[in-house]
Parts: structure tokens; C-alpha cells; sequence
């Protein structure tokens, strides 16, 4: 069973930039660490104090592999220390999904 863990962020819109340097570091630790990234998501339009990140596991097992190599990850443990330090996150929650498999990743079928 594939599960991705769903994780809403509530950011302070004024540190939008920074949010997205969190984010980008994420991009490098995650992979590294044993995880599928799926990607992490500013707002756009609308609210302008909501983010996502989407993070995918084959099992919970690989889910508590990943936990403790990020632990022991330096980049990793910088990254957080600057999302307390900067404070640009206010609020973050974490929702584990089961994937319905054959939805996952299904390319766009219609040329632009």
C-alpha cells in the first residue's frame, strides 16, 4: 500500500520567499532521506497564507526509516532550526492518505 502524507501549512504571507526556500531545501533532504517527494505548493491565488507538501512512502515502515535518517541529516536538522528561528511557518498539519493506485500520476493524455 502507497501512502502520502498531506502536510497544510499555515505561513505568514509576508515571508512567502522564505517559505519557499524551506521548501526547496526539502527538495534536496527528502530524496535523500528516503522519500518521495511529491512536491511542495504556494499559494497562488486566493488564500495567500496556505502551502502544501506532499510526500509519498511505500509503507509506514519506510515512513519511520525516513524519520530517523532525516533526524541524523544535517541539511535536515538546519532546515527546521530555520523554519523555528524565522518563524515563517505559524501552523502545520498532517493528513496520511492511502493512494488509490491507479489514479497516481496519470499524464495528461490531451496535447496543449
Amino acid at each position: 500500500m502507497a501512502l502520502t502524507c498531506f502536510i497544510r501549512y499555515q505561513i505568514d504571507p509576508f515571508q512567502r520567499e522564505a517559505f519557499k526556500q524551506y521548501a526547496e531545501a526539502w527538495g534536496r533532504i527528502i530524496p535523500r532521506c528516503g522519500g518521495n517527494l511529491i512536491g511542495y505548493f504556494l499559494p497562488h491565488e486566493g488564500s495567500n497564507d496556505v502551502a502544501w507538501g506532499l510526500i509519498g512512502f511505500d509503507t509506514m515502515a519506510a515512513y519511520e526509516r525516513y524519520r530517523l535518517t532525516l533526524k541524523a541529516d544535517a541539511e535536515g536538522r538546519a532546515n527546521f532550526e530555520l523554519a523555528q528561528s524565522q518563524r515563517f511557518i505559524l501552523r502545520e498539519e498532517r493528513t496520511w492518505l492511502e493512494d488509490v493506485s491507479a489514479t497516481r500520476d496519470v499524464a495528461r493524455q490531451v496535447t496543449p
